[in-house]
């Protein structure tokens, strides 16, 4: 078939014309996918109906039945001429000689062009280059002014900003420089205004106390006739003899010194004395902290609004601890510009209201006690808003707010300065409350929360997630805390831990406590059943620790107590209670007494096994300053006994 490719035109033409590939292609197909029985017959058969049909309406699947016809696009005329050879070439002899007159045009022009660029020279060649270079010149020229001009600019600016500083300095300096001289004047005027008003009251005093002298003297000689001599001599003596005991006289500061000492009851009593005892009363420093709530039940509301209004510039802390208070009697509080401390805890009138007004007029609050009170959500988005530097909060027990009031404390500038908060008895605060607490108040140290049932190793973990300063917590009542939320603590620098009354503490949040927390001073695990001697063995490594308090862990025995006391624990512990730990015995006492030189303060309540031959080794303990022995077999005869027999 393939010879035919290079057959004679005519029989190539022949095959052409006379469509024998399509009769083939159609014969074939029917063949290949009908598989007569008889192909003979079969292909007779088709040959007629080709000629009946005429060979220009010839298809390639006509011998093919239409059920069996496969559904396919032809891709060409016909794959019979491929096969005999009788498919045009693609390349002709016309498609030839367009190909080389281009492909000659194109070398011709080419080399057309470069002979015409070599043999004629640019005659502007000069003007060319010299309108180039006077281009470059302009942009360099330009990009050089430009750069300069910045710099310029950037100078000018600078020399401007600096000028404008330095008149606002020198405006400054001038106006506090009048500010000290006015103050100068006014300080140096209201000395001598003061010693001119206390010499006057003490010339009046002394007046005072010569005429009261006087007749003192008048009804002594007037009496000397019905008295014996010896009587009148010595009567005469003790008159002339009277003390001379005027608190008056004493240094302001001792007076300031002895009157702290006196509620404020007594003080109003004794500015009712005389008129110098008055003026003692008036010191400034007595009034700096006003303790309303030792007098809560005499004292009325005129008082403490007059009080008030009086000291307002003197007033730094403020304790209305349990006072029923109304209205106008807090909005006297507002007029305390300088108030640092403020304590309304079990205030029952205390209120929203309330509170809008105390922030409004104290912006300078430090120290914050609402425990106990009414306040909500609304009192929540003051705090933020007008007590931008509190750093000690306490909403203890405050049931009214919820999730969302702790989150107002991100509103404006926040709270971002609290470094103590107390949240106990606070049982509608959730996981997402203590998120809204992380987020708002990153930067809290002390952490307190007792009385809460609630509270959960998950609260933990989305408080701790932020708060990374915490030094010392405290939860007491908390039964639901484990071992995950002391492992969620590692990220703190702990240096105080307090858990009591839980039992789902374990040994294992001791094992990495030195590696976690090698700062860590004080531990109280008080009533926690579940730790046993394996605490105590992970604790000895501490350097830091000084105060341990494990009363109530039943399961300590004096092997936990021996590993304990052979770290290097043991010459820094100042504390120690192991009230209840039944089962220690003396050879704790002997192990205490050889590695405890700083003991200070131990407490082995209700040790049944701790006997009087312990007795012995306790008094050697020479830094010890207090002892519970109450409980156990050691009775007051014995500890006298060994006592004095150690003096000896």
């Amino acid at each position: 078939m393939a010879s035919l490719r290079t057959a004679n035109p005519r029989l190539r033409n022949y095959f052409k014309d006379n469509y024998i590939p399509q009769v083939c292609e159609a014969l074939l197909c029917g063949l290949l996918i009908t598989c007569p029985e008889d192909p003979l017959k079969y292909l007779q058969k088709m040959i007629i109906t080709i000629m009946e049909n005429g060979l220009e309406s010839l298809l390639w699947d006509m011998c093919i039945e239409p059920s069996m016809r496969p559904k396919i696009r032809r891709l060409s005329e016909t794959y019979m001429e491929q096969l005999f050879g009788l498919d045009d070439q693609l390349m002709t002899p016309e498609l030839m000689i367009k190909a080389c007159t281009f492909y000659t045009g194109h070398l011709v022009k080419t080399h057309f062009c470069t002979w015409r660029d070599i043999a004629i020279p640019l005659t502007n060649e000069d003007d060319i280059l010299a309108e180039k270079m006077e281009k470059a010149m302009k942009y360099d020229n330009f990009r050089l002014q430009k750069y300069i001009f910045r710099l310029w600019h950037s100078f000018t600016e600078g020399q401007k900003k600096l000028l404008t500083d330095t008149l606002l300095r020198i405006k400054k300096m001038c106006h506090r420089y009048k500010l000290i001289a006015i103050l100068i004047k006014w300080r140096d005027k209201a000395r001598h205004n003061n010693k001119k008003r206390e010499d006057e009251l003490m010339l009046k005093h002394e007046l005072q106390l010569l005429k009261w002298r006087s007749k003192l003297k008048l009804k002594v000689v007037a009496r000397e006739e019905f008295i014996f001599p010896e009587q009148s001599a010595s009567g005469v003596f003790l008159a002339g003899e009277i003390p001379k005991c005027d608190i008056s006289l004493l240094p302001e500061s001792v007076i300031s010194q002895i009157f702290t000492y006196l509620t404020l009851r007594d003080i109003v009593i004794c500015g009712q004395v005389c008129h110098s005892w008055m003026l003692m009363t008036q010191g400034s420093s007595l009034w700096n902290s006003i303790d309303f709530s030792a007098v809560k039940n005499i004292i009325t509301e005129k008082c403490i609004v007059s009080t008030l209004q009086r000291w307002r510039l003197n007033v730094l802390r403020l304790n209305f601890r349990g006072c029923v208070l109304r209205l106008k009697t807090l909005r006297s509080v507002s007029l305390c510009r300088n108030l640092q401390e403020l304590n309304v805890s079990d205030c029952p009138t205390l209120t929203d209201e309330s509170m809008r007004y105390i922030s409004e007029g104290c912006p300078g609050v430090l120290y914050l006690n609402l425990s106990n009170t009414t306040i909500t959500n609304r009192t929540m988005r003051i705090l933020p808003r007008y007590f931008q530097n509190l750093q000690n909060l306490s909403l203890a027990y405050c049931r009214k707010f919820t999730d969302k009031g702790l989150r107002y404390l991100n509103l404006g500038n926040g709270c971002h300065k609290l470094i103590y908060l107390d949240l106990s008895g606070c049982t509608q605060i959730s996981v997402q409350g203590f998120r809204n607490i992380a987020n708002s108040c990153t930067g809290i140290m002390h952490l307190t929360i007792n009385d809460m049932p609630t509270l959960t190793d998950n609260c933990v973990k989305a408080l701790v997630e932020k708060c990374s300063r915490i030094t010392s917590i405290v939860f007491i009542g908390a039964p639901h805390i484990s071992d995950c939320a002391f492992k969620a603590l590692s990220t703190c620098n702990l240096t105080k831990i307090r858990f009591e009354g839980n039992k789902r503490i374990t040994d294992a949040c001791f094992k990495s406590i030195d590696k976690n927390y090698p700062n860590i001073s004080h531990i109280y695990m008080a009533d926690c059943k579940r730790i046993t001697d394996g605490s105590l063995k992970s604790l000895s490594p501490l350097k830091q620790l000084t105060v341990l308090n494990l009363a109530n862990c039943t399961r300590i025995g004096d092997m936990g107590l021996r590993q304990f006391l052979d770290g290097p624990v043991s010459t820094r512990i100042r504390e120690l209670n192991l009230s209840n730990c039944i089962q220690l015995s003396d050879v704790s006492i002997v192990k205490l007494s050889e590695r405890c030189p700083n003991l200070n303060y131990l407490s082995l309540r209700n040790c049944e096994y701790v006997t009087e031959l312990g007795i012995e080794y306790i008094v050697n303990i020479f830094s010890l300053l207090s002892i519970d022995l109450s409980g156990t077999h050691i009775s007051d005869e014995v500890l006298t006994l060994a006592v004095c027999s150690d003096y000896r």
